[in-house]
């Protein structure tokens, strides 16, 4: 049976812990963005379109925030019905339409931002921007190894 080592048993606790952060970080997004009419997976959705600045397929935005192309579809779907998202030819591929943010979804955004800019200036008070930026660099290697396997 194989026991893991020392940097094994850190990296286990360091994985543990992310899984905490996540549910944590997805309560906090709920409550951030429900009173715009979002939940924190429609938001990251959105999110990816929103830091591209242009319109993007469902494909595209799944391997940007790491998700399913399915669950992506599942959610713009939605979020087209609701009328915060909208859908245009893609010239490049007539199967793959674009995605892209409406008036009263970039409206929402717009609100959801503001409250997230003052939440985690609240949640950075104290953090070394240095502190979080190795966290950050940390992270990606970690994701970079797991998605290498």
């Amino acid at each position: 049976m194989a026991t893991r080592t020392e940097s094994g048993e850190a990296l286990t606790d360091l994985i543990l812990e992310v899984f905490r952060l996540n549910g944590a970080l997805l309560d906090a997004g709920n409550q951030l963005s429900k009173p715009h009419g979002l939940t924190s997976a429609r938001w990251q959705v959105m999110g990816a379109i929103d830091l591209a600045g242009h319109a993007m397929t469902v494909a595209q935005i799944a391997r940007r925030m790491g998700l399913s192309r399915q669950g992506v579809q599942r959610i713009v779907n939605e979020l087209v019905k609701s009328g915060m998202l909208a859908l245009e030819d893609n010239i490049d591929h007539k199967r793959a339409p674009l995605v892209l943010i409406s008036e009263v979804g970039a409206e929402a955004m717009a609100h959801v931002n503001e409250a997230q800019a003052v939440w985690v200036n609240g949640l950075a008070e104290g953090l070394s921007p240095r502190q979080v930026q190795q966290a950050v660099r940390l992270m990606r290697s970690l994701r970079e190894r797991t998605e290498a396997d």
